[in-house]
């Protein structure tokens, strides 16, 4: 490219942004409400999109979070996200949604009132139930507008997640968002079947999920974490200008993970943390009864990387408790992993805030 073609791409300015029904000029931040349905008392429960228009072209992402609204992790770090100085430089458009799920998030659940999953709503319907039509209004007036998405998760209530990035990663453009974003463990898990990331693949939507830390509970590892991992992927999508900090490692493909459950009910005592390097064989829990009797072992079914774990005492037959995911060198994901836990936790912030303690 010639100077004066870098001068001409450099002067380039971008045209307006359009969200529903809103105009969006470039340089401008505009929150934009989208309404979604209503509460019993006819008071309009709306959904807010804060829209960063660049002054020049460029992709538009969307960062989401709270589809499932007792993941709270995602709205903490949007929040970050929002009031970072990269943002006053920004080519192309950032679409950033702290709370999908109003309903769950003031209820405090996963769920939609009519026990519904949003995350398994898409691509939805105007005629359906309450799930397909706020999923169906997310999806045309949000998530088709967008040319990248990151979507924000934390493990259920009571189970928490490593921090890990999980991605189809035979989209190639999909794999390198998930080797940008900057955490150790990437899982190349399936698309779930009406799941945000299964409709935005299917129409050539680039998607990652992030999960990290536990439903209802912030974790500041988690959450320093995931801004990072969005900053990283703004600058790999050429969307901010150069930045100052270490490029991410390379991480770690897990390529398949495994699940181990209670084999009985009783209270389950954990003897190993997140991020733990397991090998076969390995005493890793308990199960008790609170009565007495004879305990039941519970020992790792391969070697690997302990991603998720029960953090609930009381369990039940056939309850999960650990989530292994499997690599062929395990020995160096732990050792990055713990340099990585380092780096997040002694760090400074990104936004010169203090942390949650």
């Amino acid at each position: 490219m010639t100077s004066s073609n870098r001068k001409n791409k450099q002067e380039e300015k971008a045209a307006p942004f359009e969200l529903n029904g809103t105009r969006v000029m470039p340089g401008t931040r505009v929150k934009v409400e989208l309404p979604l349905a209503q509460l019993y008392t006819q008071t309009p429960l709306n959904v807010p999109i804060h829209v960063i228009h660049g002054r020049r072209p460029g992709p538009v992402l969307l960062v989401s979070a709270a589809i499932h609204g007792d993941e709270l992790n995602g709205v903490e770090i949007i929040r970050r996200l929002l009031r970072h100085s990269s943002l006053n430089r920004l080519n192309g458009t950032l679409l950033a949604v702290p709370v999908v799920n109003v309903f769950g998030f003031i209820h405090k659940t996963r769920y939609l009132p009519d026990r519904r999953d949003l995350n398994r709503s898409f691509p939805g319907s105007e005629t359906g139930s309450l799930g397909a039509r706020m999923a169906w209004q997310f999806k045309t007036q949000v998530l088709d507008r967008a040319t990248h998405a990151v979507d924000l998760h934390t493990g259920a209530i009571h189970r928490a997640n490593l921090p890990q990035i999980r991605a189809d990663l035979s989209n190639e453009d999909t794999a390198a968002m998930a080797a940008a974003f900057g955490v150790p463990v990437v899982i190349n898990s399936v698309l779930g079947e009406g799941t945000l990331r299964e409709v935005a693949e299917a129409q050539g939507i680039p998607v990652i999920t992030y999960e990290a830390g536990e439903a209802l509970r912030f974790d500041e590892s988690s959450i320093r974490a995931g801004v990072k991992g969005v900053l990283n992927i703004m600058h790999h999508l050429r969307m901010t200008g150069p930045r100052r900090t270490r490029a991410p490692m390379e991480p770690h493909i897990a390529r398949s993970s495994s699940w181990v459950r209670a084999e009985r009910d009783g209270v389950f005592l954990p003897l190993v943390a997140l991020g733990a390097w397991l090998r076969k064989g390995q005493l890793i829990g308990r199960i008790s009864s609170p009565f007495g009797g004879e305990d039941v072992t519970i020992e790792s079914p391969c070697a690997g990387i302990l991603v998720g774990r029960n953090n609930l005492p009381l369990v039940n037959e056939g309850e999960a408790l650990y989530h292994i995911a499997r690599f062929e060198e395990v020995r160096e994901v732990a050792q990055n992993l713990e340099v990585f836990t380092s780096d997040i936790e002694r760090g400074p912030g990104l936004t010169g805030e203090p942390p949650i303690a």
